[in-house]
């Protein structure tokens, strides 16, 4: 890829991530401090500035690399922290906690779907309204992958805290200590392109969404 393609590529993803990352971050601390945990507000992470929330090797490196070679876009922000002990009900608000972040993401998509399909009906100046359409498509894209992606199973991934909380605290704990090991599988399928069968059906879900919009404007 020369330069100048790799600046737009870069041009198209850098706003859908960023959004993408930071209202996942804050909907997790807005979703703990509804339980009574103000720790990501004591610390400025409620706050929509991206900066508070990248992770230089997580939300710069890893996704850069990737987008310059061409592999599947993965990447994470910094956790927001959460202390679970002063958290009501921690049990159950724990998994409130863990599934706020995807659920932000699954909304954003469908932000997306519906920019991508008002854009698409407009008409102006070619190159400004395909550079949107493609940044509508990408942030489609980054939503349902960080959304699903995050949603396995796998601590400690939010579908890991989600399952570790119903789970006897006995058997959580034993999960837990495959952390490390469990997120490196995790990691490596994904970057060889082995979870398309998780993100392949919710992407073309969001394209009958599109064309279901399209149509309702027609």
């Amino acid at each position: 890829m020369d330069l100048s393609g790799f600046l737009y590529k870069i041009s198209i993803w850098t706003i859908p991530v960023l959004f993408a990352i930071t209202l996942h971050e804050v909907a997790h601390g807005w979703m703990a401090r509804c339980f009574g945990d103000r720790t990501a507000e004591m610390l400025g992470r409620l706050s929509l500035n991206p900066l508070r929330h990248i992770d230089p090797i997580g939300t710069v490196l890893v996704p850069g690399i990737l987008l310059a070679i061409g592999g599947p876009l993965v990447g994470w922000a910094k956790p927001v922290p959460i202390a679970t002990k002063v958290l009501r009900n921690p049990r159950w608000s724990v998994t409130l906690v863990a599934l706020a972040g995807p659920l932000a993401n699954f909304a954003m998509a469908i932000v997306w779907c519906l920019v991508f399909a008002a854009v698409v009906r407009v008409r102006g100046n070619e190159t400004v309204v395909g550079w949107i359409v493609r940044m509508a498509d990408a942030g489609i894209v980054v939503n349902v992958i960080l959304g699903l992606f995050n949603m396995l199973p796998v601590p400690p991934l939010d579908g890991g805290r989600v399952l570790t909380g119903l789970l006897p605290s006995a058997w959580g704990a034993r999960i837990e200590k495959f952390e490390p090991f469990l997120l490196v599988l995790v990691l490596g399928l994904s970057a060889l392109g082995l979870l398309g069968w998780l993100f392949n059906p919710a992407l073309r879900a969001m394209g009958r969404v599109i064309n279901a919009l399209i149509g309702a404007q027609a």
